[in-house]
């Protein structure tokens, strides 16, 4: 990736703001109710447990009848909140770009069970904990940027790359896409493949 903005034709850009307001007509309003729950308390308590992270796995619709899960409880939730402190704290500092606070943040989840490989949850985490920053990645949005001719490699790295690549888009869009904020171009990414 580049500092450099990613030029979209117009089609594309039409076609993703359409996925949004297909988003928005079809997801039900209450859905992000979980995540925002779980962006307060963090709020509150300046670090995110294993309780929110179960809420967050739930919001998600992630399997938690794996063994990494049964590994995270068995953390106390005091180390879990130590590294989730350490990752809010990253993703919400402003001094950083969103792709240095991002590559931070999901760099201090890395040693949490569940956290290791795989960005859907981490990415979840770091939304929750500083949700005007950082996006939600998973599967379908790395397949809306592949339908946008968006290449997103899967070495490490990826949830930082793909900040960054919001970020370009977001740079390069025109009105009133620029204007989204990362979750709602993740919502979009999320709905082009739908």
């Amino acid at each position: 990736m580049t500092d450099q903005p990613l030029a979209l034709a117009p089609e594309q850009w039409q076609r993703l703001a359409a996925a949004r307001r297909a988003y928005t007509d079809t997801v039900s309003p209450y859905y992000d109710e979980t995540l925002q729950e779980v962006t307060r308390r963090a709020c509150t308590s300046g670090s995110i447990g294993k309780a929110d992270i179960g809420a967050l796995l739930m919001w998600k619709r992630l399997r938690a009848d794996t063994p990494w899960a049964a590994n995270l409880m068995a953390w106390p939730d005091i180390d879990v909140r130590r590294a989730t402190a350490a990752a809010m704290t990253a993703a919400r500092d402003t001094t950083l770009s969103r792709c240095a606070g991002a590559q931070a943040g999901r760099a201090a989840l890395a040693h949490l069970p569940g956290f290791r490989t795989g960005d859907a949850l981490a990415s979840a985490v770091l939304t929750a904990a500083a949700p005007d920053r950082m996006a939600i990645y998973d599967r379908r949005a790395h397949s809306g940027l592949r339908t946008l001719g968006i290449a997103l490699s899967h070495a490490p790295g990826r949830y930082s790359r793909y900040i960054e690549t919001i970020d370009q888009l977001l740079a390069a869009a025109p009105a009133p896409i620029r204007t989204w904020a990362p979750r709602d171009m993740d919502t979009a990414l999320y709905w082009m493949t739908a």
